[in-house]
């Protein structure tokens, strides 16, 4: 399995990560409503429920990218380099989330959004 293969897998954990560490920050967890008790969450927890949301949505389109980029025979070296960056990114994005570094976020979302963009024409 190449690198940027492997940074799918790796990706598909943030939403867990992201997720843990709203519950952890939130009080009063109930798990037989776990996305109602997400919804009320505030501060730190609701930042991290949404760094989860947004990873979700972000997972697809990387995925399909580095795939599409194998099977048209892209550089695999350019290939691997923008999925390490596209981790990078995310895993910046969730830590400026949860610790309300909206600029920053914006940014490191962008360089990933970017990187997947880049896999999809490399």
């Amino acid at each position: 399995m190449t690198i940027a293969y492997w940074c799918i897998v790796f990706s598909m954990f943030f939403p867990l990560i992201w997720v843990g560490i709203a519950k952890a920050n939130g009080t009063g967890y109930d798990n037989s409503k776990p996305r109602e008790w997400l919804e009320q969450q505030k501060g730190r927890a609701q930042r991290a429920n949404w760094a989860q949301q947004n990873s979700y949505e972000a997972f697809p389109p990387f995925a399909a990218a580095v795939i599409i980029a194998h099977l048209t025979g892209s550089n695999q070296l350019t290939i691997d380099a923008l999925a390490c960056f596209f981790i990078v990114c995310r895993v910046a994005h969730g830590l400026f989330y949860i610790y309300d570094k909206s600029t920053a976020r914006s940014l490191v979302w962008l360089g990933g959004f970017g990187s997947t963009v880049a896999l999809f024409l490399s």
